[in-house]
């Protein structure tokens, strides 16, 4: 009789499906963010923080009677102002060739390739420059901690503190979300490096005084007045609302002009940068989807 035959055993299901979206974005954040950690860019961003704290520290020990006088006025002086600008440059630097440099430097023609799905590369792209970026904002709140207790003797750290840091991640978020939209709407690396740190230093700015001096509306389109909020939960009394405070001043024999200042309150900030962060990544991966590689 002829000797009976067998099928070879069926591999697991397993095994033959390919990684899950999720799985390969892990993958590949975990991989970018790696890369980071071993760049020049990392080194560069690293001294540049330190070069802030330093400057900072050294205001602190001469100007310590005006500036050193409690925990609150100290955290909200210089976390209220500097931490936007470190998380600016953070994203700047981190999150401003994410999209462009594959097309710049021709290595998204092989990476799409790859069984990945743009998505899954866009979102992984983001959550490593958004942890590199956020190990950059954590180094200078480390370094204002340290002056915080050796001035305060160790003493309980505010609570305003702690939403300042969550409303610091929220914009975070919101100009990561902004750099790669400027990123993928540009096939050159420079353009979104630009464009993104004139927007977010000066061109907001100058929008928001725009609309205020000129519209006379309060100005919630603008991420920079969301981004105040950062720095106001430190002034009492704390607004925890979606409405704005709203001061105005008025000119007495030639002294100062009328002007209205609208200070958002804490919920109404989030919510804008939030907005602001699902509208710009969803946009920036829309531009990723359609543009291509050759």
């Amino acid at each position: 009789m002829a000797a009976a035959t067998t099928d070879p055993p069926a591999l697991p299901a397993t095994r033959l499906r390919p990684p899950a979206s999720l799985e390969q974005a892990t993958h590949l954040a975990r991989y970018q963010l790696r890369e980071y950690l071993r760049s020049l860019r990392f080194l560069v961003m690293v001294g540049i923080v330190l070069a802030i704290g330093a400057i900072l520290t050294t205001l602190v020990a001469h100007f310590r009677g005006s500036l050193a006088t409690s925990p609150i006025a100290f955290y909200g002086s210089f976390w209220g102002g500097g931490a936007n600008g470190v998380i600016v440059l953070s994203a700047v630097i981190f999150g401003g060739d994410a999209i462009a440099g594959e097309f710049q430097n021709k290595t998204g023609y092989f990476l799409m390739g790859l069984p990945l799905r743009r998505s899954t590369v866009y979102v992984g792209k983001f959550v490593a420059a958004f942890l590199a970026a956020t190990a950059m904002m954590l180094l200078f709140l480390a370094i204002l901690v340290g002056n915080g207790a050796y001035y305060f003797h160790g003493g309980l750290f505010p609570w305003q503190l702690g939403v300042a840091i969550v409303l610091a991640f929220a914009y975070l978020g919101a100009v990561l979300g902004a750099t790669f939209l400027f990123s993928s709407l540009f096939k050159t690396s420079v353009y979104g490096f630009v464009l993104t740190l004139v927007m977010f230093l000066i061109g907001f700015t100058i929008l928001q005084d725009l609309i205020v001096g000129l519209v006379k509306i309060q100005p919630w389109m603008i991420i920079s007045y969301a981004s105040s909020t950062i720095g106001s939960v430190f002034s009492p009394p704390v607004n925890w609302g979606l409405a704005a405070t709203v001061t105005q001043e008025r000119a007495f024999m030639g002294g100062p002009v009328v002007g209205t200042t609208y200070v958002p309150g804490i919920a109404e900030g989030l919510v804008i940068m939030l907005v602001y962060l699902v509208v710009t990544a969803i946009a920036g991966l829309w531009l990723f989807e359609r543009e291509e590689f050759t």
